[in-house]
């Protein structure tokens, strides 16, 4: 017999990108944490990484990153979410 799978419809909203760029340049990776968890994790440990070693200068290199992939993960995640792809 064939049965009748209900349509299931997943309401979400997208992230705003320039919100995450404005949370990236005031909190670095713990603003990144909006736009993508993973990408603010690895971030936090490579800032303090590498202030460390460098006694904060290499922070002028990876907080520009940091503000560069939440914007991009914030458009990346929005296009996942309009083209229908899952994005867990």
């Amino acid at each position: 017999m064939n049965e009748i799978k209900p349509n299931t419809v997943v309401v979400t909203t997208t992230k705003n990108v320039g919100l995450a760029i404005v949370l990236a340049v005031f909190f670095g990776p713990l603003g990144m944490l909006y736009s993508t968890v993973v990408g603010g994790v690895i971030m936090i440990f490579v800032n303090l990484i590498v202030g460390i070693l460098t006694l904060g200068l290499g922070l002028l290199i990876t907080w520009p990153i940091c503000i560069i992939w939440a914007g991009i993960a914030a458009n990346s995640y929005n296009k996942k979410l309009t083209s229908g792809q899952r994005s867990y």
